[in-house]
């Protein structure tokens, strides 16, 4: 037992070990690690120790160059006033001495002169003037002299030579030198003949002067006339009088600079004349050259003699301290790479569980980001997979339709139809979300009326309002202009989403929308549209949703959610807008504010920060009492974000709401729209231009909106609140008048303003005013009812009932019947799309690719209705068999999902074998002109034909070759925007 317990624990040793082993050498694997780090810190710390240092003696070097560099600017400066004041001398010589006769010069006039103007020249010791005298003149010279020319180092006379040049003048401190030869010493005389041949100061060699000092002698020549600079030597010899020169103390020059000026540290400065480089003369400092292992410069100092070099050479008297911040930097950082390795090292024992954690949250962004492609996949699966029997319903449908059908039957085929297009709609819906959240959704760029949209949409919900017997008015300012820039259909879907859900929580009252410039809203009233500017939230906090005031001078009499709709704001805004001095943008982008108001149900405070939410109500209870999925202000949100606008809403529980949005379009000029992208218009009728009305209402708000819809149409119009001022206006008593010259045509009355005891009483009134004489004609009675009644036009004396919302096509159909007018139909008036579509499609070959029998048939069908001439395939395959050169169809219709050769597919092959087609007939055709003719011949247009509203995109469709696109299921507008382009000209295969 004892043996086998050992041999057990003997087995289970290695393990043991083994692990202990592991975690030695981890540990020294750490600190190996750890070696290394410190050793490369400190390597980076020594180079930068090293960086700093060079750093600083770079900087002691530029400094040294500067300063060294303007010392020898500043020697050179001064000696040139010097030679400048020995030419001032030369010239007062010449002027004096030669140009006057006799001579106004002499030795005690030259003395006393130079004297009194020594401190001029500070560092000349003193000057003298040697005239220039030949052999032949020397005898006649010394008798008017006095004496004799003598030599300047034996002081003996001078032996003969060609010329001479003996002292005549000379500074009183060197007075000794009066008559001495100055071209008897050999460097003198060398001196002398550079000056004259050169014009120039010239200089000799350093020596000792009798100040112990370093110096040079200047020689200036003196001419009797003026030469010119470029005056031969010759010349220069002949005309020479004689020579001024100088001693020029160096030393005391560069001493007196250095005195003045001071540098950060000492230096040590050295001027030498380099004529003979190997053998550098000392003008100042030390004659030993400079080992100062220190930085130091040389500079080239130019004393105007060009036979003469001279070199300033500076450096610093000490070597430059190391710097504090080549010690403290390097330490500091030494210390904090050293706490950086120790978190970092402290923290590599949690390494192990943020990898484990990171792990875990790439996993779950994978998945979230699978998910979220899978909801995509999922949402285009879906879509396809509704949307293609859909198709085959919906079209079933619209073709049995067309049939002979009992009323029963009709009535069921289109309640069944109007549920298919709401669940085509629903569809749509969450189409668009989808498209939105993967950036997909693009908007179109085409002109479009704005007013004609809003009138759509009008009419869309006219028969609900006046079912439950609400208000429903819509106003567009005069400014906006009549034809904009941009996608017409997503703008639709905003205002009908919004409008939408006003009718469905509305019950009372008004649902009212708006239509300004941005600029005149801001300029009406400040605090319109400031709550747009408040995010993505889209809610006020209690204290601002509920109004401090009550107004109730609206479109219906109810009070509205957002006080600042008033009519006091809105009177304002309308004078901004009429006034022709309001701010107007010049720019291309129109800015619109859309406000959609209602006095429905509101939305509770609690609830307004997910009214955008998608899928998301008010309360659980919204839902099953309205319907709805909650989706479309999600996507209105969405939209007008991409519009570069924001949407916001002020909403009160029981009160109602105000939901106002802005949006980006452009400007059109209507002549342009030709050249671009045709827009639907639809043009009022000009026969009530000059008619005008009178108008009874005692609501400001609603009355301007009815004004806004009789000036569409060319009717002026005036406002009364009752009809007994609408008599006195007739009758022109009181003090009442009309503002125009004519008699109204018409008075349209509101129907809260009437009732029966005023048949009677209107009636007899209008009747005395034409007795009266007031006017020939009595004007139409017009009443505007909110909901409908039958019974009003009998039961009440009027000539006509118009019932609302107004929109200027049915106001205008309504007058032509009330007024008695002929409605004159305009020449250039367009067919409607189904008439359009049957032109374009009358006797034209059409290939229907379809796998699905029933899209087969339904397309067959639809096409068919418009006269075109229709063969179906089922695959690809069967496509590219029909589909050879010459071709006789006009027109294909390619569904995108198929098996076997999908739509895609199909097309490239048609596209490639066009192309050899083309190719072929331009290599055997001669003329350049006809082959052009005949490559452009061979195109097919092909449409694709899918479900797929997602994938099927027209990018990709045009990448494989197709011309354009249309949905399933058919719509006969779009039909005939796709194919009109190809069709609409006559064209044929």
């Amino acid at each position: 037992m004892g043996v086998g317990g050992g041999g057990e624990a003997a087995v289970s040793a290695p393990p043991a070990e083994e692990e202990a082993k592991e975690e030695d050498g981890g540990g020294g694997w750490h600190v190996k690690w750890v070696g290394l780090f410190v050793l490369l810190v400190a390597l980076f710390c020594v180079v930068l120790h090293g960086n700093i240092r060079a750093a600083a003696m770079r900087k002691a070097e530029e400094g040294l160059v500067s300063m060294c560099e303007e010392r020898a600017r500043m020697l050179q400066d001064q000696f040139a006033v010097s030679v400048n004041h020995v030419h001032a001398l030369a010239i007062l010589v010449a002027t004096f001495h030669y140009e006057k006769n006799p001579p106004a010069l002499d030795q005690d006039t030259f003395a006393d002169y130079t004297a009194r103007t020594s401190f001029e020249r500070p560092l000349l010791s003193g000057v003298a003037y040697a005239q220039r005298v030949v052999h032949a003149d020397r005898e006649n010279f010394e008798r008017k002299q006095g004496w004799i020319i003598k030599t300047m180092t034996k002081k003996e006379p001078s032996p003969v030579q060609d010329e001479y040049a003996p002292v005549i003048y000379s500074q009183e401190t060197i007075s000794y030198i009066e008559g001495f030869d100055m071209m008897s010493g050999e460097e003198d005389r060398e001196n002398i003949l550079r000056s004259r041949e050169l014009g120039k100061a010239v200089l000799t060699r350093p020596f000792r002067l009798m100040s112990n000092h370093l110096g040079v002698v200047l020689t200036f020549p003196v001419y009797l006339t003026d030469l010119p600079p470029d005056a031969k030597v010759e010349d220069r010899v002949s005309a020479t009088a004689g020579y001024l020169g100088g001693a020029f103390d160096v030393e005391s020059l560069v001493e007196n600079l250095l005195r003045q000026l001071a540098g950060n540290q000492e230096l040590v400065v050295n001027v030498y004349d380099v004529t003979n480089i190997s053998n550098p003369l000392v003008m100042y400092g030390s004659e030993v050259p400079l080992g100062n292992p220190s930085p130091s410069q040389t500079c080239m100092l130019d004393f105007g003699d060009p036979y003469r070099k001279h070199h300033m050479i500076c450096g610093y008297r000490n070597k430059p301290e190391v710097p504090w911040s080549a010690i403290s930097t390097p330490s500091g950082v030494f210390v904090i790479f050293m706490l950086a390795g120790y978190i970092i090292y402290a923290a590599w024992s949690r390494y192990d569980n943020v990898k484990e954690d990171c792990r875990k949250m790439e996993e779950l962004k994978k998945r979230a980001e699978a998910a979220d492609v899978a909801k995509s996949q999922f949402l285009a699966t879906v879509s396809h997979e509704i949307r293609t029997p859909m198709n085959g319903v919906l079209g079933m449908l619209d073709m049995l339709l067309d049939t002979d059908l009992k009323s029963t039957q009709r009535d069921y085929a289109q309640t069944a139809q109007v549920c298919g297009k709401a669940l085509i709609s629903l569809i749509n819906e969450v189409l668009d979300r989808a498209k939105i959240e993967a950036g997909k959704l693009d908007l179109e760029s085409v002109p479009f009326d704005l007013r004609s949209i809003l009138d759509d949409v009008i009419s869309l919900f006219s028969s609900k309002s006046r079912e439950k017997g609400i208000e429903l008015a819509v106003y567009v300012s005069e400014r906006v202009p009549e034809i904009l820039l941009g996608d017409p259909g997503r703008f639709r879907q905003i205002i009908t989403n919004l409008v939408g859900n006003s009718i469905k929580f509305t019950e009372r009252g008004h649902i009212f929308v708006q239509v300004h410039l941005a600029d005149h809203s801001n300029l009406a009233t400040e605090a319109k549209v400031e709550s747009i500017s408040n995010g993505m939230n889209g809610h006020k906090d209690e204290a601002t949703a509920v109004s401090t005031s009550v107004s109730r001078n609206t479109l219906s009499g109810f009070e509205a959610a957002d006080s600042r709709n008033s009519w006091e704001n809105f009177k304002l805004l309308l004078s901004y807008e009429k006034n022709e001095m309001a701010y107007e943008s010049v720019s291309d982008k129109v800015t619109l504010v859309v406000s959609v108001e209602d006095t429905g149900i509101g939305i509770p405070l609690e609830a307004q920060s997910k009214v955008f939410t998608p899928f998301m109500q008010a309360d659980s209870s919204t839902s099953r009492t309205y319907g709805g999925t909650g989706i479309g202000l999600s996507i209105s949100k969405c939209l007008v974000e991409i519009m570069g606008g924001q949407i916001n809403f002020v909403s009160r529980p029981h009160v109602g709401s105000t939901f106002t949005f802005t949006a980006v379009l452009q400007r059109c000029d209507i002549s342009t729209i030709s050249e671009s992208k045709p827009v639907m218009l639809q043009p009022l009728p000009s026969s009530f231009k000059g008619f005008s009305a009178l108008l009874v209402d005692r609501r400001p708000v609603r009355a301007t909106v009815t004004k806004y819809h009789l000036q569409r149409l060319g009717i002026t119009s005036e406002v009364v609140a009752t009809t007994e001022l609408a008599h006195g206006v007739l009758s022109g008593r009181n003090g009442h008048s009309l503002t125009s010259t004519k008699l109204p045509s018409m008075l349209l009355i509101e129907s809260d303003s009437w009732n029966s005891k005023m048949d009677d009483s209107l009636q007899s009134r209008l009747l005395e005013v034409k007795q009266n004489g007031h006017t020939p004609v009595l004007p139409k009675i017009i009443l505007l009812a909110a909901a409908e009644s039958d019974k009003r036009k009998a039961n009440y004396a009027v000539d006509s009932v118009i019932t609302k919302p107004l929109k200027a096509s049915t106001l205008a159909a309504c007058l032509f019947q009330a007024l008695g007018i002929t409605q004159t139909q305009p020449s250039n008036e367009k067919r409607d799309n189904s008439g359009s579509l049957r032109g374009l499609l009358l006797g034209k070959n059409i290939l229907v690719v379809d796998d699905n029998r029933v899209n087969l048939r339904v397309a067959a069908g639809t096409l068919k209705k418009f006269g075109a001439k229709v063969e179906c395939v089922e695959s690809g395959k069967d496509a590219l068999a029909r589909l050879q050169v010459p071709y006789k169809f006009d027109l294909c219709l390619m569904d995108i999902q198929m098996p076997e050769m999908d739509g895609f597919e199909a097309t490239r092959q048609i596209r490639a074998m066009e192309a050899k087609v083309n190719e072929q007939a331009e290599a055997d055709d001669d003329s350049e002109a006809d082959s052009t003719t005949r490559a452009a011949k061979w195109h097919l247009p092909i449409l694709a034909m899918t479900a797929d509203v997602i994938q099927a995109t027209h990018e990709e469709c045009t990448k494989c070759g197709m011309d354009g696109y249309v949905t399933k299921p058919f719509e006969e507008k779009q039909l005939f925007q796709a194919v009109q382009k190809f069709l609409d000209h006559g064209m044929s295969s």
